[in-house]
């Protein structure tokens, strides 16, 4: 590239919009816009290579946050036009995120909650859990010393209680026809096993009840690592759309947001909550809910999150409508 034309962008800064506020002007607007897109319709985003899409639609909330420093900047400039272009971010987030859903009634609560493997304190975890008073929890992370520890502590309330590797089922009702789930993608050796199918015989009938952990994401040099995640979603997909029955619950933590295309083999089979907040992670600043529950031939009517336990997630709480 030309030396000269390097050191025409090099000026072009900050100085250089101020004292230029048509250009400014011009590109606080276009972020605006592009940000009121993003949050609108997330699958323009492309989510080829890094996997920007999915980042985008992990974190969408948050894109809210982009009109504080153009406002700022419409404060500093004195400029209506800058201040009126940040309106139409704020506009389509309230549209898309506020209204939030009325008291609805429903009929069983079930918990979530990846316990964290290195977790010290599994019997107050297990206390905690015990008080929520859920029909079900589902657990991951769950080594076999914290098992024994959550089996002391929660088998009087929750009598009915299978298991498949790192994942656990906690039932008030009887369970039977309980089955590993293989969702273990390509790559990971044999012994991960992180998926477990078990029919549930709640009140309101038999319920296939499905508990699930999908790899982690990681962020790389490369972009927003999913391949894993991804491949595990549709492990996890294939096996929700050969269920028999039709009532269906999958609790799980997938390391996914509902709006995470990632996650649309899952979301093909079974319906989220209107729900996007109740951020379950990290439990120290929780920026996201990455632990879900999802249902088929039932609502799932309201989420919340539970105090702290100690993990690196919260637990969530969901009320559903069969």
């Amino acid at each position: 590239m030309d030396s000269s034309v390097i050191a025409r962008a090099r000026r072009i800064d900050w100085r250089t919009l101020v004292r230029r506020p048509g250009r400014a002007t011009t590109l606080l607007t276009l972020l605006c816009l592009v940000t009121a897109l993003a949050i609108a319709v997330p699958a323009v985003v492309p989510n080829a290579g890094p996997r920007l899409g999915s980042f985008v639609e992990t974190f969408r909330p948050w894109l809210g946050l982009v009109v504080v420093p153009v406002l700022l900047a419409a404060l500093v400039r004195r400029s209506p036009a800058t201040a009126a272009a940040a309106l139409v971010p704020v506009l389509v987030w309230l549209e898309v995120f506020a209204g939030w859903p009325g008291e609805e009634a429903y009929d069983v609560t079930v918990v979530q909650h990846n316990v964290s493997d290195t977790h010290t304190a599994p019997a107050r975890v297990a206390r905690q859990l015990r008080d929520s008073q859920a029909e079900l929890i589902a657990l991951e992370e769950v080594t076999p010393a914290a098992r024994k520890v959550f089996r002391g502590v929660l088998k009087e309330t929750y009598p009915h209680h299978a298991y498949s590797g790192t994942v656990d089922l906690w039932s008030r009702h009887p369970l039977s026809e309980v089955r590993r789930v293989d969702i273990r993608p390509p790559g990971i050796p044999p012994g991960w096993d992180r998926g477990l199918r078990a029919t549930a015989r709640l009140p309101q009938g038999e319920t296939a009840v499905y508990v699930a952990h999908l790899p982690s994401v990681r962020f790389r040099a490369t972009g927003f690592g999913t391949d894993l995640r991804d491949a595990s979603a549709r492990l996890l997909g294939e096996a929700l759309a050969a269920e028999p029955l039709e009532r269906v619950l999958l609790l799980g933590d997938l390391n996914s947001t509902t709006d995470d295309r990632g996650l649309d083999p899952v979301l093909g089979r079974l319906d989220a909550p209107d729900e996007r907040f109740a951020f379950s992670w990290p439990s120290s600043l929780p920026v996201a809910r990455i632990d879900q529950v999802l249902a088929r031939g039932a609502r799932v009517a309201g989420v919340r999150t539970l105090p702290d336990t100690g993990s690196d997630h919260l637990p969530i709480e969901a009320r559903i409508r069969f």
